[in-house]
């Protein structure tokens, strides 16, 4: 019984592994076809032409694109785990009235649609002059990656124990210093966490950078993969589509990759050892 129940688990493992890689194993497929082939059903690999990978970057500025969603993803996640800690310890570790009000209402910002503040972001992003600029993108991203940065690490913090911040108070330490030196070493696995999804969020993107941007050398890089087209109106541009998608994925499955070990690591090792 026990080894039917295993068999069955190992075999539910392998049924969700293909269920969730098969779709980016197929893309990866087809970024090296291209014409006709585009349209024919194959499961391996009959040829590694280079071609679609070549027309990305010769036919559009997709070198720019992918530099512009990397300086908006790396601000928007060394700006939301700044605020995000400040706020963290405040709602987390000082008592004042409404805080848990505040704290819902920071959590409620993010269950709005985009949609729903497109217009209102929009005329804010104009009346500070960043229409169509990075730091416009990296102001209407922290609205989306900011609240549950907050709501992570305040939970984190909570839970951490006392005497390490009473510990550091009769030494002398100031309340930034006790943030920096004592919790900033604690928080590591949360704070790669929150900050590894907002990348994510602020790398996939796509309402607002697309009403946010008007040139290509602003654009980043889902807006670019939905406006590249074919060289003439007979041309199919899946190939190169798939192939876009394929380089804008990788970086982001690599820094799972890394990022997990190091989650892991930091779970496992104790905040007091003794």
């Amino acid at each position: 019984m026990a080894g039917v129940k295993k068999i069955a688990f190992y075999m539910l493992i392998i049924g969700v592994s293909i269920v969730a890689l098969f779709p980016f194993y197929y893309a990866i497929l087809t970024s090296f076809e291209h014409g006709s082939a585009l349209f024919s059903v194959n499961y391996f690999p009959e040829s590694f032409d280079l071609e679609n990978y070549r027309n990305v970057f010769l036919k559009q500025p997709f070198a720019r694109n992918i530099l512009n969603s990397v300086v908006v993803a790396c601000s928007v996640v060394v700006i939301s785990l700044f605020i995000g800690l400040m706020a963290a310890y405040a709602l987390g570790r000082i008592k004042f009235r409404g805080r848990a009000t505040l704290l819902l209402t920071i959590l409620s910002v993010s269950m709005f649609p985009q949609v729903a503040v497109l217009s209102g972001m929009f005329e804010l992003v104009r009346y500070f002059g960043l229409y169509n600029t990075l730091p416009g993108l990296v102001m209407a991203n922290i609205m989306l990656t900011l609240p549950f940065t907050v709501w992570v690490l305040t939970t984190f913090m909570r839970e951490l124990p006392k005497e390490l911040e009473e510990a550091a108070f009769v030494d002398g330490a100031t309340p930034a210093q006790v943030i920096r030196l004592v919790f900033m070493p604690l928080m590591w696995p949360a704070m790669v966490t929150t900050g590894l999804l907002a990348f994510i969020a602020a790398w996939n993107e796509f309402l607002f950078a697309l009403t946010f941007t008007l040139s290509n050398d602003v654009r980043t890089v889902p807006v670019a993969i939905a406006l590249i087209s074919g060289g003439s109106k007979y041309e199919l541009p899946w190939g190169n589509i798939m192939a876009a998608s394929v380089i804008v994925t990788l970086p982001l499955v690599i820094l799972v990759v890394i990022f997990q070990r190091k989650i892991i690591s930091g779970l496992t090792a104790g905040a007091v050892k003794g």
